[in-house]
């Protein structure tokens, strides 16, 4: 019989939590700021669109690879130690950004903020070994952050850059940051569950190959042409290096995925939902600014500021947020199951209301509201299923996997949005309104693939984090866990 883990105070749980949901903002701020203002940053460093881009493809590649990686590292030396420096070069990231020179410079620093990615699956271990009855509370609220943050980062882009300008959106995190960091370094306690082994250097060669071949070729798949060999070229060896990558894992010693554990239903389930979720709420996000700032001359559209684009986003954020505090009650009594298939459906019905009710704001702001709902809903539910469908050890690597795959997604879900719109300009430049029409239709064909994933996941309800979990049957079939005795 193993020892009963530690547990931090009443007090120090609470103070570790702030602490935490600073650092894990600051990240999911800094995906999303700098999405309004593109056009902004092209034309301070006198650049092209498709070279801008990388500012976003970029982070997005770094994140990929970093999440998964950090969150493994976290977990075999001490997550407390790797969400410190994680933050620090977080900071530094954002220090390069706001004095970057020039475009290449600032590509190169969202690169090293990328390596942000690491606190989320941190914080949720740190959550997992120091909370007692909190934790599904907790992990909700976190994990709502993700997408509260997305969602203000596109609602206060436009303030910042009209009152301090656009290098600002790097400076205020940097601050932020590096006060979490040092408030991690001296208020967070170290968490005392490790993984034994090494850090799996090996795995991550392959997988960062895989990962960045195939966000590469999404993101360059408009501008070369999706049958172009460049393309072709890109896609076929990110498959062969994932071919690679598994085979890696399945024979190291000491595996950065352990692909046993990703077989289990817990498991597999939220990381599709992951991966739809993420297609489609951050590609909405990312567009709908866009649409509120088109002219009305083009048949659509508002003629929107980008603060005015930001503020109608204010709803969707503000639903998100506020949901994650009642995630827990709901999932107490139906089960994580029906809480995370309510939110999927209600997402999906907003995106097929945008795409076929747009005339007037009070229509988007009634869909946006519905879609904050939704993925706050969704958001705040899936860790707490991740956690509690995995050994204590591995928190930190299935969580890590989880936001990655979400981030996956999402860079997917944009560049299918992306080239949906360029394939129907109008005369003026602008999107024909169809273009619009059809891709959020796809966004909504996601969340029901989200629905049917979900339809998959065990049920929840009456888990106890210190109690045997839902994990432990499946974990002792497939030899992670010794089985567990028959109850009396």
């Amino acid at each position: 019989m193993q020892p009963t883990p530690r547990r931090a105070s009443l007090h120090q749980q609470r103070v570790t939590f702030v602490v935490l949901a600073v650092s894990v903002s600051s990240f999911a701020l800094l995906q999303s700021l700098i999405v309004p203002v593109l056009q902004t940053i092209q034309v301070e460093y006198d650049t092209d669109q498709a070279t801008v881009t990388w500012v976003l493809t970029g982070y997005l590649l770094s994140a990929s690879i970093a999440t998964p990686i950090l969150g493994r590292i976290g977990d075999a030396v001490g997550k407390k130690k790797v969400l410190v420096a994680t933050l620090l070069i977080l900071a530094v990231g954002s220090l390069a950004a706001a004095l970057a020179p020039s475009i290449g410079w600032l590509i190169a620093a969202r690169v090293v903020q990328g390596l942000g990615g690491g606190v989320l699956p941190l914080s949720f271990g740190i959550i997992r070994d120091e909370f007692t009855d909190r934790v599904t509370g907790a992990l909700s609220v976190i994990a709502s952050l993700t997408a509260v943050g997305f969602g203000f980062g596109i609602v206060i882009a436009g303030p910042i850059v009209d009152g301090l300008g656009y290098h600002w959106l790097f400076w205020l995190p940097m601050i932020v940051t590096a006060v979490a960091a040092l408030s991690a370094l001296l208020l967070v306690p170290e968490s005392p569950e490790r993984t034994p082994g090494g850090v799996p250097v090996l795995p991550a060669l392959p997988l960062a190959i895989t990962l960045v071949a195939l966000l590469l070729a999404v993101s360059q798949g408009n501008k070369w042409g999706w049958g172009s060999p460049a393309v072709v070229s890109l896609l076929a060896t990110s498959a062969v290096a994932g071919v690679v990558w598994v085979r890696t894992e399945m024979r190291v010693a000491v595996p950065m995925i352990d692909m046993q554990m990703m077989r289990l239903r817990g498991v597999w389930t939220t990381n599709v939902i992951a991966f739809f979720v993420g297609f489609s709420t951050f590609a909405s996000f990312g567009f709908l600014p866009q649409f509120f700032q088109t002219p009305s001359s083009a048949g659509y559209g508002f003629d929107a500021t980008i603060s005015e684009s930001g503020t109608l986003l204010v709803p969707s954020a503000l639903a998100s947020f506020l949901v994650g505090f009642t995630t827990a009650w709901f999932i107490a009594r139906l089960g994580a199951r029906r809480v995370i298939m309510a939110g999927t459906l209600i997402s999906a019905a907003a995106f097929a209301s945008v795409a076929f009710f747009h005339d007037a704001k009070w229509e988007l702001f009634l869909a946006t509201t519905g879609q904050g709902l939704g993925s706050g809903l969704v958001f705040s539910s899936l860790a707490g299923v991740v956690i509690a469908s995995v050994a204590r050890s591995q928190t930190g690597v299935a969580s890590g996997m989880n936001a990655n795959i979400r981030t996956i997604g999402g860079s997917i879900g944009s560049a299918v949005m992306a080239g949906v719109l360029t394939a129907q300009l109008g005369p003026s430049g602008f999107p024909l309104e169809r273009g619009y029409t059809i891709g959020f239709c796809l966004l909504a064909v996601g969340m029901l693939a989200a629905t049917v994933a979900a339809a998959y996941l065990p049920d929840t309800r009456g888990d106890r984090p210190h109690r045997p979990r839902l994990a432990d049957a499946d974990n002792a079939e497939l030899g992670l866990l010794p089985a567990a005795p028959a109850p009396q």
